[in-house]
């Protein structure tokens, strides 16, 4: 086994076998471990999936990899924030036990050459728009639940549609951990937290709050008996008027096929996604 490497608040491994190593000497003991993927610039959200973590299993255990296979050409793969120090100290003072953080050549060494898909689901929603993003996502999470064989792993529900993949590539191929979602943590006036929310200008983040209250706007509307069409429309309408560049979509879906819905139905979920300035925000609510 690799000896972690020394950090004041976290130990930090860096090899597949490394983490199994540590979390199987846990699960031995008889304790349970969760982990949290994440990418890292962590924010209070991510810090609540620990928390999360932390009521579902003994120990928790989080990764931080910025993985080059779920962007795009012209994507922010070089600028996405990173601080690997900072992130440490946040996720000791959560209290995760350790931190999971290779690099791009441990992930996908010299003939790298398998990837995960999960058909359909990842052509819907914010697949039109980033084509093989979510083949990219459940490449590295296959990944990562292989390698640490944890008992539980907790994803945030903003990314609505990456939780749903994940929870159908887990039971599509017997992976053994449980996933778990976590509820969207939000600043005071609404936004939902998002490590792109720093690339926002002041002028930016103020006009971003029209997605979130176009989502529940849009909600109220629908449960007040407006037709699905015409709430969404509304909705549209809102979020175009506050200056994004660009809506991606406002729809109304089934919270696990993520098939569009014309009228209400148990397991609903509206979901909204656009760019404002040069920053493409998601959010999303339950009916």
């Amino acid at each position: 086994m690799t000896e972690p490497s020394a950090h004041p608040s976290l130990p930090i491994v860096r090899t597949p076998a490394a983490l199994r190593a540590a979390i199987a000497a846990w699960q031995r003991q008889g304790q349970r471990v969760a982990l949290v993927p994440t990418m890292g610039a962590l924010h209070a959200g991510h810090l609540a999936l620990v928390t999360k973590g932390l009521g579902l299993a003994d120990i928790a255990v989080a990764s931080i990899f910025v993985n080059p296979k779920q962007f795009g050409p012209g994507e922010d793969l070089d600028r996405y924030p990173r601080d690997e120090a900072g992130d440490a100290l946040k996720l000791a003072g959560a209290g995760c036990s350790l931190l999971y953080a290779p690099d791009v050549a441990t992930m996908y060494p010299p003939g790298f050459a398998s990837f995960v898909r999960v058909s359909g689901l990842p052509d819907l929603l914010c697949g039109r728009v980033r084509p093989g993003h979510f083949d990219g996502v459940a490449t590295v999470v296959a990944k990562l639940l292989s390698a640490a064989q944890a008992d539980v792993a907790v994803f945030g529900e903003k990314d609505w549609q990456q939780l749903a993949i994940i929870r159908r590539m887990a039971a599509d191929l017997d992976i053994g951990t449980a996933i778990h979602g976590c509820a969207i943590v939000r600043d005071e006036d609404g936004l939902a937290l998002s490590s792109r929310n720093a690339y926002l200008s002041a002028d930016e983040r103020a006009r971003a709050l029209a997605l979130p209250r176009a989502l529940l706007a849009t909600r109220e509307a629908i449960l007040g008996g407006m037709p699905v069409a015409a709430a969404l429309a509304a909705g549209e309408r809102t979020i175009k008027a506050a200056g994004f560049v660009r809506l991606d979509y406002l729809e109304l879906v089934d919270g696990e096929t993520l098939h569009s819905l014309g009228a209400p139905a148990p397991g609903a979920r509206l979901m909204g996604a656009g760019v404002i300035g040069t920053t493409r925000l998601i959010d999303n609510i339950a009916l």
